[in-house]
């Protein structure tokens, strides 16, 4: 991870239909430098998508929402993470320490269908409890930005 491996992944951030001749062009290398780059970066899976980023809100989905579970632990995650995964509100799941189990980001319509999405998680005989807190501002998004540049920096020392 280099200075140029910053600037391209910012490019195609910040601009993500530019494609590779656009990125040569904006960033003054070749075109075969560009393709060579993106495939290392995405063969390593530092670019795991290029793929748009959807906005829930924008789809109807504008109430934010993270529930820890506790669940019965004898099966293990899976039988869990299967069921959360069939709920199309539910975005993300991460195995946690500390007092739950798992924390899953998930969106709704409004309140009353927060309260549905979060009876569909509690459908399952492996949750044992749910605690949902739901969010009020998002004051930072998921970025990356900054740590790809603190590697890069880090890269050329």
């Amino acid at each position: 991870m280099d200075s140029l491996d910053a600037r391209l992944i910012a490019l195609f951030t910040d601009n993500p239909s530019i494609g590779v001749l656009g990125a040569s062009r904006r960033l003054g290398v070749a075109r075969g430098t560009v393709q060579a780059r993106l495939d290392r970066l995405q063969g390593r899976g530092i670019i795991s998508s290029m793929g748009p980023q959807v906005d829930p809100a924008s789809l109807g989905f504008p109430v934010t929402a993270f529930c820890t579970l506790e669940i019965r632990q004898r099966q293990g995650h899976e039988p869990v993470v299967a069921h959360l995964s069939a709920i199309p509100e539910v975005l993300e799941i991460h195995s946690t320490t500390g007092v739950g189990d798992l924390i899953v980001r998930v969106v709704a319509r409004d309140n009353a269908d927060l309260g549905r999405v979060i009876d569909e998680i509690i459908d399952d005989v492996h949750v044992l409890r749910a605690n949902t807190s739901m969010c009020l501002v998002t004051h930072l998004d998921h970025r990356t930005g900054p740590l790809v540049e603190a590697a890069a920096h880090r890269g050329t020392e």
